[in-house]
This record gives C-alpha cells, structure tokens and sequence, in this order.
C-alpha cells in the first residue's frame, strides 16, 4: 500500500483530484498531522519540514499509482530526475492520525524560496481558508 498526505488543496472539499481525473484513484484513510511549518502562498499552501510543529491534512491511500504518482508530480512541480530544480519534492514522513496511530506516506514539502509568505500559524489550511 501507499499512503499520500494532503495538507492543501488536493484535500476532500476542494476540487482539484476530481479535475485531474484521480478521486476513484484515492481513498481517505483519516485526518493527521506532519512535523512542518505551513505558509500562505496565495493561491496554495507550502510545507516546510520544521520539528516540533503541526500541519494538519488528510491521510489518503493511493490506490494506482501508476496513474496518481505521475499527475500528483506533474501538478506539484516535482521531476524525481531533478529534485533540486523542482517547486516541490516528495519525501517519505511520519503521519500521526487523530487516533494516535503513525503511518509512513509521501508528502510534497515547498522547496523553492518563501519570499516573505505568511505563516499559518494553526498549521491547518482549511481552518486558515475560513478565518481569512
């Protein structure tokens, strides 16, 4: 099995996998954080890793990744040839669900300058979407 995180706008509420033809390719597992920063970039979120702090998403199940893998990468800006020429780069974390339980997924952490981008501090974008 493969595990993704969603911390922003590939989340359920938004439309974003409907429109890249992926949501019967991806199944909800569960609301959990990662240790990372979260910062406003206008028309999304970035993740940064930082220990000690929350970024709250949604845990989802990648259920062919063979079609997922390469549409998320193509979004995210992210070439698995280049990862240091990429907008995003994907790395292997720890996700802790409400539950308690730690399962290990991919998640696409912001790998370009912030230039100056809010933080977000309750580290949850939906919650920061409604409040703003």
């Amino acid at each position: 099995m493969a595990f993704a995180f969603f911390y922003g706008t590939l989340m359920s509420g938004f439309e974003r996998r409907q429109r890249l033809g992926l949501e019967d390719r991806i199944a909800p597992r569960g609301r959990g954080w990662i240790e990372a920063a979260l910062f406003d970039m206008g028309a999304y979120p970035a993740a940064v890793p930082s220990p000690g702090e929350r970024v709250w998403g949604e845990l989802v199940e990648i259920t062919d990744g063979g079609r997922v893998w390469p549409a998320l990468d193509q979004v995210e800006g992210y070439d698995p040839a280049s990862p240091d020429h990429s907008l995003y780069v994907r790395k292997i974390v720890d996700v802790t669900l409400e539950d308690g339980r730690d399962v290990e997924a991919w998640v696409y952490f912001y790998n370009a300058p912030l230039a100056g981008a809010p933080r977000i501090p309750s580290g949850d974008y939906l919650k920061y979407l409604t409040l703003r």
